[in-house]
């Protein structure tokens, strides 16, 4: 029950409100129902954990007009995070209501499986944590969080907030003149839960300033400039080791008029924070094992494989083909090719095709992304992907970077997809015998 009583400047009160009510009936104050068991039932039926504070006791007035005498139980949800109160009767433990805390983070942005402006902003709710961190004491009303800081060049301006609120206003038949850094902010913050869920975390040198004490070295979250003036028609993600921050700079394109904004192409924006991925999860941290021409080109290739799986759909196409007269690519190509972003265009055909034998193997999971124990080829894939990574040696080949999904699988599923792997790479020419860019499309004996 709550009263409110606001003063004018001289203290006199100016208005008057409560939900006081005359109760029907008023429970003993000595409570019957223990503490503990309290805590228990409301941990158990919430799925929550206890955040350490102890329970109080407080009457809480019900529907039929009785006060209940309650054990008030300070617990965080399992599943989001919030923090809340659940109000349990103190004589025969029905748990009566509870009390959310946390308000979450409203943007406007194009969500995570949409590409492009023209298929349409929307209005999320995000995870508060997003924009908390240790050294504000909570919000920090902006772009910036433990994960990310977005920016607007040339003044360092984030997108701000006072009422948890980010709307990005996005105008098709104008240059983009405002680029407040929310669906960048809002991207990379999905990356890297999605990413942490499939084992990207503190411990494989994920970027995040504050690492809770769970591995890794921490003081690296990632830096985004949005029109970054540095360049035109690109974008870029610098990674130095585990504790340096990487940065990805966002740059305006103007090859069409009106101008594009890179921030606003959502595969840029992925592809980009998987050149983090990779150049932290090959090597050990270091991110000094992409740098021969081949192992550069399978990092393009992981990039544009992950900026395809977000935004993917149960019938696996679109983006690339199986069929080899409509995408010829193969490894053998490879023997005609000097630059990364070719090299990268063959990898990305063979992960295309290893995501498209999964997927009919196992089926579709539409919570993939929120999901790491769905049981879609999409899920299974996209452990793979990750698995694989830390098994790939440093400055890797295409078959060196075909061994490490092979022993992935191997290591999580038992080897339970060897022959869908095998198949899947030999038909771009990553066979058995498949090395030094000359094609084998064999399979292992038994595949």
């Amino acid at each position: 029950m709550v009263a409110h009583t606001p003063l004018n400047k001289d203290g006199k009160v100016v208005a008057f409100s409560s939900n006081f009510a005359k109760p029907s009936k008023i429970a003993d104050p000595t409570p019957s129902f223990a503490t503990d068991d309290a805590a228990r039932k409301a941990i158990k039926f919430l799925k929550a954990h206890h955040v350490g504070e102890k329970p109080t006791l407080k009457y809480l007035a019900l529907e039929d007009g009785a006060l209940a005498l309650t054990h008030v139980v300070r617990l965080t949800l399992d599943d989001d995070g919030h923090l809340v109160d659940a109000f349990v009767d103190a004589h025969n433990g029905d748990l009566h209501a509870i009390t959310d805390y946390t308000v979450n983070l409203v943007m406007q942005v194009l969500p995570i499986h949409k590409q492009q402006p023209g298929d349409g902003f929307e209005t999320v709710e995000v995870p508060h944590e997003w924009n908390e961190r240790g050294d504000f004491g909570g919000s920090t009303h902006m772009t910036y969080g433990n994960n990310v800081v977005s920016y607007e060049e040339p003044n360092y301006t984030t997108g701000e907030t006072a009422d948890g609120e980010f709307n990005y206003h996005f105008d098709a038949d104008i240059d983009p003149t405002e680029g407040d850094g929310t669906n960048t902010f809002y991207l990379v913050n999905t990356m890297h839960d999605i990413l942490y869920r499939y084992g990207f975390d503190e411990d494989s040198y994920n970027f995040q300033d504050d690492n809770f004490g769970r591995g890794g070295a921490g003081s690296d979250l990632v830096t985004v400039s949005v029109h970054d003036p540095a360049g035109m028609n690109n974008a870029d993600m610098s990674t130095p080791p585990d504790g340096a921050s990487a940065h990805m700079r966002m740059y305006l394109w103007d090859i069409t008029s009106p101008r594009r904004d890179g921030a606003l192409d959502n595969d840029i924006v992925v592809h980009e924070f998987t050149h983090g991925l990779t150049n932290r999860m090959v090597g050990g941290g270091s991110a000094m094992c992409l740098q021969t021409t081949e192992s550069g080109g399978l990092g393009q290739g992981w990039s544009n494989a992950m900026a395809e799986w977000t935004e993917q759909s149960p019938d696996v196409r679109d983006f690339y083909s199986r069929d080899g007269a409509v995408n010829p690519l193969t490894y053998g190509d490879l023997a005609n090719m000097d630059e990364v972003h070719s090299i990268g265009e063959v990898w990305v055909n063979v992960l295309h095709n290893v995501l498209a034998a999964l997927v009919d193997a196992h089926g579709w999971a539409d919570d993939a992304k929120e999901n790491a124990d769905a049981a879609g080829g999409n899920a299974v894939y996209l452990h793979l992907f990750l698995d694989s990574l830390p098994l790939t040696p440093c400055n890797p080949t295409f078959p060196d970077a075909r061994a490490a999904w092979i022993q992935a699988d191997q290591d999580r599923y038992g080897g339970e997809n060897k022959c869908t792997l095998w198949k899947a790479f030999a038909s771009r020419g990553l066979g058995v015998n498949a090395n030094d860019h000359q094609n084998n499309f064999s399979v292992p004996e038994g595949c």
